[in-house]
């Protein structure tokens, strides 16, 4: 079943959303998907944002929009690759700005999980996706359960930073309760888009600032040296 590596705390939370019809035809598709094809992450990795970030310590939710389809690359975490694997293009312009903005030196691989392990949830609204082929999997029901997940954070009482990048992620703006919870927009760190409004933009201090205005911690930044 594909919810099996999900933890227990995001299946109470997203218990409506994993017993719906579109959720069931999901699991169909994917199985059938890894079945004919390769497909990223792996089954181990699927559920690798929830098993980091339990729902009661999410302080940040970061989307991002498909997984990476190169071999080695996904992982389960928006924007992340695993340890040792060389950050692709918009996560190099995520730390060029990360250096500038807060002074954190880029890191020798492209692995978020430290950012993770502190309550930023790197949440990707399709959490799978064919070898080669991006954007695959998009359409088939993964949307609908990323969408309970933003609804599910949306509903803690205390608040969250979201940030949401490009305009994909900023359409998800009308599932968050803004008068609780701080949003975040801004451009897309894509090398198509980051010239144009994401470098100097800030975001990190602007993540912590918030965090810090509603007497939640900051988030650490800093990744391997």
């Amino acid at each position: 079943m594909l919810a099996e590596g999900l933890p227990e705390d995001w299946k109470q939370e997203l218990r409506a959303a994993l017993a719906s019809p579109s959720f069931h035809e999901l699991e169909r598709f994917v199985e059938a998907e890894r079945r004919e094809a390769t497909v990223f992450p792996s089954e181990e990795d699927l559920f690798s944002a929830f098993r980091l970030t339990p729902y009661e310590d999410v302080r940040v939710l970061l989307l991002g929009q498909d997984p990476y389809h190169g071999p080695g690359q996904a992982h389960g975490l928006a924007f992340s690759v695993k340890p040792g694997v060389a950050p692709p293009p918009s996560l190099v312009n995520m730390f060029k700005e990360l250096e500038s903005d807060v002074g954190v030196p880029r890191p020798k691989d492209g692995s978020l999980i430290p950012w993770a392990r502190q309550g930023v949830l790197l949440l990707n609204a399709v959490l799978t996706v064919r070898q080669a082929k991006p954007n695959s999997h998009a359409g088939h029901g993964w949307e609908d359960f990323t969408d309970a997940v933003i609804r599910a954070v949306s509903a803690k009482d205390d608040p969250v930073v979201f940030l949401l990048w490009g305009r994909y992620a900023q359409k998800k703006k009308k599932l968050i309760d803004s008068k609780r919870h701080v949003v975040i927009e801004g451009t897309h760190p894509s090398p198509l888009s980051a010239s144009n409004g994401f470098f100097g933009s800030r975001p990190f201090s602007a993540v912590n600032e918030a965090l810090e205005s509603h007497g939640r911690p900051p988030i650490d930044w800093r990744l391997s040296a």
